[in-house]
């Protein structure tokens, strides 16, 4: 059985360093992620210059039943 949550992520640089620094973040805390789902993306502008980038994910996990 899986679980899933959906949560963003941020980042300075790029669409893809978003999505790596949520997960990296999602697995301090959550065991056993199996899989991620890009939903939205998304960027702050200034100017002419895209300078923060918005992830939305679908971060699934194993329930782990034998856990107590």
């Amino acid at each position: 059985m899986e679980k899933h949550l959906r949560i963003t992520g941020t980042s300075n640089v790029s669409w893809k360093d978003a999505i790596v620094q949520a997960v990296a973040e999602a697995s301090k805390t959550i065991n056993y992620l199996s899989s991620v789902k890009i939903i939205e993306q998304k960027a702050r502008i200034d100017g002419k210059r895209l300078v923060e980038y918005f992830v939305d994910l679908d971060i699934s996990f194993v329930i782990d039943r034998d856990r107590e």
